[in-house]
């Protein structure tokens, strides 16, 4: 898989190249600073683009910037974006823009390879990879919405669809059967009002309706 790197942190960045290039993928460039980001997009056309939020010169909002400017100029590229911090501004904004082949990640989690590698090829599939402490954060903060006519069952089956997991892994994770996450799922749809459409589409509109009413 061809990846294209931007991170300021020298440390970091190089740690990133090393772990892509270990797990048997091609770094294709790297990027320090916001503005070398999109040239890099656009020369290489990676298939995933793993982007640190905060970038050179000003150290705000460049990496996110750049992504989205790339997914415009690049339609469905994967980006996977990386921060220091929750901000699910960020993340809402991210998805915003249609939540297939995006990604939203603390840094840490990167040291968490197995979950790191994991999310990269989610994203790079065209699925979602948002962070759990985000979840956790966007759903503390959420009142007053239509989420409030879910289930606590509903809810984390929300939160897990929101990370991108498919429905396997969250009957794994919740200790139930597929059918009843698939019956779960459909609740979900219903009591969001939902169209009807294809499921991989209406997972898209649940998790962006979860970060909308966030």
């Amino acid at each position: 898989m061809r990846v294209v790197v931007a991170e300021d942190n020298a440390l970091l960045r190089e740690g990133l190249v090393l772990l892509l290039t270990s797990a048997g993928h091609e770094v294709r460039a790297v990027a320090g600073s916001g503005p070398e980001i999109l040239p890099a997009l656009l020369e290489h056309r990676p298939d995933v683009a793993v982007l640190d939020v905060r970038m050179p010169p000003g150290f705000r909002d460049e990496g996110l910037r750049a992504a989205l400017e790339a997914r415009e100029r690049i339609p469905g590229l994967p980006v996977l974006v990386l921060s220091q911090y929750v901000e699910e501004s960020y993340a809402a904004e991210l998805l915003g823009g249609g939540a297939s082949g995006v990604g939203y990640l603390l840094k840490d989690r990167v040291g968490r390879v197995d979950e790191f590698l994991d999310a990269l090829e989610r994203v790079a599939s065209g699925g979602t990879a948002l962070d759990p402490e985000v979840v956790t954060e966007l759903l503390s903060r959420r009142k007053d919405s239509p989420l409030d006519l879910l289930t606590p069952r509903e809810r984390e089956v929300l939160e897990l669809m929101a990370e991108g997991r498919d429905n396997a892994t969250i009957a794994t994770t919740l200790v139930i059967t597929e059918r009843s996450v698939s019956k779960h799922i459909g609740n979900v749809f219903l009591k969001l009002g939902l169209p009807q459409s294809d499921s991989g589409h209406r997972r898209v509109l649940a998790v962006l309706a979860y970060l909308n009413n966030a």
